[in-house]
């Protein structure tokens, strides 16, 4: 997954003496006898590009919504920059928020769009037209700064709402599924985009998105909701390497989940004994009990190695037949049935344009994997 190019250094979380942007202590809002948001401790810091990413139901919009105001915690504290925010109106906030839909003045010109919020707050005519001068540089819309919002296409109104956000400097931007209105290619094209003007601005970005691809792109950390709870706060690369749980496991990406008993080695690992007359796997154990369990074997498709020969390896190899076959244009995923029915996935590399085929349907193979590929999860 691509990254931001300050993602390997900027780490401020793990640095103790930094002071977060935002914090929410203990944060829980209920809608009656509902609880859309249990017990949230979350810290976000500055310059950060933050994802909140869960199904449709999972609470990261009413979070959202606390944080610009829009809604008010039942229990705990919301702080922003030091703050409390406990009865501080939206337009009271250094925080601004940008919809899914936009929300463009069709009646007004892009520049004029960009600039509403400066005239509304009585900016002086000569700082406006600089400021938005330099919005429109930032998103690239000079050229179209004389146009209506129905003039241009959906993802120059994307930039234009983004421009309209940022002119204000505020400390915080809120994006809402903000890429949701556009086809597939114009979304990648614009993450990279939105990367590029977080970096330039420095403005802390906070996004909402049910979208894994997008948070594993975008996002400095990225926090994995359900019900209404933070099941895990990682990296990209550390929640699809190391999830902390079944649930993060299966909704970042593809996986194979192999159920079974475990028994500890000793030494980091353990084994998995899954299948009766097979071998048992082995796997590290991070998060798994040290003590004989039920547990999940976890291990990512492009880990598994695929071959019609027995490879050397007498750890973490299985027998089966291809019951199914996806050609990806860059990869391709074979679907591959052990002998007690269940089913791994292994991926492959299409690095030659015309590469003769030699596995297809029927065919038996062999599945193989390093004892450090995969992880057994107790939850």
């Amino acid at each position: 997954m691509n990254q931001p190019a300050v993602s390997s250094t900027f780490e401020p979380w793990t640095d103790p003496q930094e002071t977060p942007l935002i914090s929410f202590k203990s944060v829980t809002k209920k809608f009656g006898t509902f609880t859309a948001i249990n017990d949230v401790t979350l810290d976000i810091y500055r310059q950060e590009f933050f994802a909140l990413l869960g199904p449709s139901g999972c609470g990261k919009t009413t979070l959202m919504r606390m944080l610009g105001g829009f809604e008010t915690p039942t229990e705990g504290v919301i702080t922003i920059d030091g703050k409390d925010m406990a009865n501080i109106p939206p337009n009271k906030r250094a925080v601004n928020m940008m919809f899914q839909s936009y929300a463009l003045f069709p009646h007004l010109t892009v520049r004029e769009n960009v600039a509403f919020g400066l005239k509304r707050d009585n900016m002086p005519k000569a700082q406006i037209e600089e400021r938005v001068e330099e919005m429109l540089n930032l998103v690239q819309l000079q050229n179209f700064s004389q146009r209506k919002p129905h003039q241009i296409s959906g993802g120059q109104r994307q930039r234009v709402a983004l421009a309209r956000s940022l002119a204000k400097a505020p400390k915080l931007l809120l994006l809402d599924e903000p890429l949701g209105a556009l086809d597939k290619k114009l979304r990648q094209d614009t993450q990279f985009e939105l990367m590029d003007i977080q970096e330039k601005t420095g403005t802390t970005f906070v996004i909402v998105t049910h979208d894994q691809e997008e948070a594993m792109t975008v996002a400095s950390r990225i926090a994995v909701m359900d019900h209404g709870e933070l099941i895990q706060v990682e990296t990209p690369g550390r929640i699809y390497e190391s999830p902390n749980s079944v649930y993060v496991a299966d909704f970042i990406g593809d996986v194979n989940l192999i159920e079974g008993n475990t028994k500890p080695r000793g030494d980091g690992k353990t084994e998995l004994f899954w299948a009766e007359g097979q071998a048992p796997l082995v796997a590290e154990c991070p998060h798994a009990p040290d003590v004989e369990a039920r547990c999940t074997f976890a291990i990512r498709p492009e880990k598994v190695n695929i071959s019609k020969e027995r490879p050397d390896t007498q750890i973490n190899v299985v027998q089966g037949k291809i019951h199914d076959i996806a050609y990806l244009g860059n990869i391709s995923t074979y679907k591959v049935e052990l002998p007690n029915g269940t089913m791994v996935k292994a991926q492959t590399a299409n690095n030659r344009r015309l590469a003769r085929r030699d596995l297809t349907w029927d065919d038996d193979v062999w599945l193989s994997w390093t004892e450090t590929a995969g992880i057994v999860l107790d939850q």
